[in-house]
C-alpha cells in the first residue's frame, strides 16, 4: 500500500506575506525611533527624515530633565501599578477559574453570569461613582486609586475558566483527593502549573492594559503621582509641541513593554499554541 506524503513547507508567497506583515507592524516603531533621534526642525521638514539621527541621547536626557513631567517617577509608578495588578489578576483569576470549572457549589452558575455581566458594562460608566468611592476612602490622588479597582478581572476569570475546563482532567483532581490533598494543595500543585501558559497570556494582556491606561489615571491621580501615559500627555500639552521630545518620551514608555514581551514571549506564544491545540 502506497501512502501519499503531503508537503508542509511554506510557499514563497507565504514568506512574502509574512515579511510584509512584519514590516508593516514594525514601521511605527521604526519611525518613532527616527523622530526620537532627530531635532524638532528635522521632523517638521519636508520630506521627513527616513534614517535615525544623532539626537536620541539628548532628547531622552531632555525628557528626564523636565521637572514638570517627572518622567522617571512616572515610569516607576506605572511599573508598580502594572506589576501589582498583573500578579493579583493572574492569581485571583486562576483561583476563580479553577473553582468555576472544576468545583461544584451552590450558586456557581449564577455567580459566573454575574462575572460575565461585568464585562458588558462600559468602563466609562463607572468612572464617576468609582472616583466618588476613592474620594470617600481617602485614596483619590494616590497610586492606590489606580491599583485597587483593577486587582480582579471578569475577563481573566472567564478566560482561565475556559482554559481550565480543557487543560485539567477531572480524573486528575479526583486522584489527588483520594491521596488526601486539600483543595488549596490541589490548586498550587496540580492546577496552577497546568494553567501556566494561559496565565502568561493573561499576565501580558493585563500588564499592557494597565501600562497603557490613560483615562482613569488622568482623572484619579494628582500632579505628584503621574503615570507614563499622563506624563506623555503633559509632554504634548501647551501651545507648542516639541515632537522630538514627545517621540523620545513615547520610545522610553514603549521599551518596557518590548522587554516584557522578549522575556516572556516564548512562554506566551507557547501558551497560545497549546490553547489552540487543546481546542
Amino acid at each position: 500500500m502506497s501512502t501519499t506524503t503531503r508537503s508542509t513547507g511554506a510557499s514563497p508567497m507565504m514568506y512574502v506575506t509574512l515579511t510584509f506583515v512584519v514590516l508593516l507592524s514594525a514601521a511605527p516603531l521604526y519611525f518613532m525611533l527616527v523622530m526620537a533621534s532627530r531635532a524638532n526642525s528635522d521632523i517638521l521638514g519636508i520630506p521627513p527624515p527616513l534614517l535615525p539621527g544623532d539626537q536620541l541621547a539628548i532628547n531622552i536626557e531632555r525628557v528626564f530633565a523636565n521637572d514638570d513631567v517627572q518622567f522617571a517617577k512616572a515610569l516607576l509608578n506605572t511599573l508598580v501599578v502594572a506589576t501589582v495588578a498583573t500578579v493579583s489578576v493572574v492569581v485571583t483569576s486562576a483561583l476563580a477559574g479553577f473553582a468555576f470549572a472544576k468545583l461544584r457549589f451552590r450558586g456557581r452558575d449564577v455567580l459566573l453570569v454575574v462575572v460575565v455581566a461585568t464585562m458588558m458594562v462600559p468602563v466609562q460608566l463607572g468612572l464617576i461613582p468609582l472616583y466618588m468611592l476613592m474620594t470617600k476612602l481617602g485614596l483619590a490622588g494616590g497610586l492606590a486609586s489606580v491599583t485597587l479597582p483593577f486587582l480582579v478581572s471578569g475577563f481573566g476569570v472567564f478566560f482561565m475558566r475556559q482554559y481550565a475546563i480543557q487543560a485539567i482532567p477531572d480524573e486528575l483532581i479526583e486522584a489527588a483527593r483520594v491521596d488526601g490533598a486539600s483543595t488549596l494543595r490541589i490548586f498550587w500543585s496540580i492546577v496552577f502549573p497546568a494553567l501556566r501558559p494561559a496565565a502568561a497570556v493573561l499576565g501580558l494582556l493585563t500588564f499592557m492594559e494597565r501600562w497603557n491606561d490613560f483615562l482613569w489615571p488622568y482623572i484619579a491621580l494628582d500632579i505628584n503621582h503621574p503615570t507614563v501615559q499622563v506624563a506623555l500627555s503633559r509632554l504634548s500639552g501647551g501651545y507648542y509641541t516639541d515632537q522630538a521630545l514627545v517621540m523620545a518620551g513615547t520610545l522610553m514608555g514603549t521599551l518596557p513593554l518590548v522587554v516584557v514581551f522578549i522575556v516572556f514571549g516564548r512562554q506566551i506564544v507557547g501558551g497560545i499554541m497549546e490553547g489552540g491545540l487543546k481546542s
